[in-house]
């Protein structure tokens, strides 16, 4: 992403922080934000390389659908800013526990791929996910546009085309569902994925055409969309948008230091962050929010989960902040010994 005047990289503060948030989209922005307008110093580290960026509109938000979401970033960078959060390009190559305070506050150490470091309090983990397309030759230059993969994100804009489902896995049944919704001619390429009777049955019902014969590509149309798949018997099948179930894998570059919790999603579906309520981790002092714990959420969920998760944080950060005080009072009630003294 080339650097812009708004999304400059300034100078990392020398001092502890109240919290580093590690990624830069609708989770971590939000998640600074309530951070920064409780008078927190929270610095946002991102990438800038959001998941959506391919894609001309984010959808379902309400108030906000079809935003281009490189404005809706930009927006939010400069609503943190606004109170006082830093936001800072960068990619995190370490993040890892420290030695904590010596009332026991946590702290952490961030480091960057340019070797500058910060230490904060707290760590949100926001770095959202990775898609990962099945192995078709042709696939991955149309992913974002004539290849889709969220019937709610994407569906309106591909309605009544021809539409192919690339199946991967049990999760490819369901998203067969969701698109016949959104047009009348979709086809169901198994590529080798187990299809029941009672399934196959259903799907004729709902006129959906099931081929069974292996993909070997996608094949691009002359307007720079798709055209269609080619089959391994040599037939070819006119489609103009493919929509496949990704594996999601929760971006973790740079974290292995901190120890999180991973879970593997039953069929395939992919690898997240466990968390508990509002993103609470195993790790005193991390949270996690957005994409990267929860898969399958839209911006405006995900958005949500890091508002609630900076509130929590800012919370804890209270709590912590009331211990020392009180243990600094207390210090000082103390009586100073003073020896007697008896008049002559």
């Amino acid at each position: 992403m080339p650097e812009t005047a708004e999304y400059a990289t300034g100078a990392l503060p020398g001092e502890t922080v109240d919290a580093v948030v590690i990624g830069g989209g609708a989770a971590g922005l939000n998640g600074a934000l309530m951070l920064a307008r409780s008078r927190r110093s929270v610095v946002v580290i991102d990438s800038g390389t959001p998941r959506n960026a391919p894609a001309e509109g984010v959808h379902g938000l309400l108030g906000l659908d079809g935003t281009p979401p490189a404005e809706l970033l930009r927006t939010g960078r400069e609503e943190v800013r606004r109170y006082g959060g830093q936001v800072v390009t960068g990619e995190v190559t370490s993040a890892a526990p420290a030695a904590p305070s010596p009332d026991g506050d946590p702290r952490f150490t961030v480091t960057l791929a340019d070797g500058s470091t910060l230490k904060s309090r707290r760590l949100l983990i926001a770095t959202g996910l990775r898609d990962v397309l099945p192995d078709v030759p042709g696939l991955a230059e149309h992913w974002g546009h004539s290849v889709v993969h969220c019937p709610y994100c994407h569906g309106w804009e591909v309605r009544d085309e021809p539409i192919g489902i690339l199946a991967v896995g049990p999760a490819s049944v369901h998203h067969a569902l969701l698109f016949r919704q959104l047009t009348e001619d979709l086809v169901y390429f198994t590529r080798g994925t187990d299809l029941d009777e009672d399934t196959r049955a259903r799907f004729a019902g709902r006129g959906i055409r099931v081929v069974d014969t292996p993909v070997t590509a996608a094949e691009s149309a002359e307007d720079g969309g798709i055209a269609g798949v080619r089959l391994d018997d040599g037939q070819f099948v006119a489609r103009r948008v493919l929509a496949v179930a990704t594996t999601m894998q929760a971006r973790t570059e740079g974290l292995g230091g901190l120890e999180l919790a991973m879970q593997d999603l039953p069929g395939g579906m992919g690898r997240r962050f466990v968390t508990g309520v509002a993103g609470t981790t195993e790790v005193p002092g991390v949270w996690v929010a957005g994409n990267a714990t929860d898969l399958t959420a839209q911006v405006g969920a995900s958005a949500a989960a890091g508002a609630l998760t900076g509130a929590r944080m800012n919370a804890d950060l209270a709590i912590a902040d009331t211990d020392a005080a009180l243990a600094t009072y207390s210090q000082s009630m103390v009586p100073t010994w003073r020896p007697s003294h008896t008049p002559a």
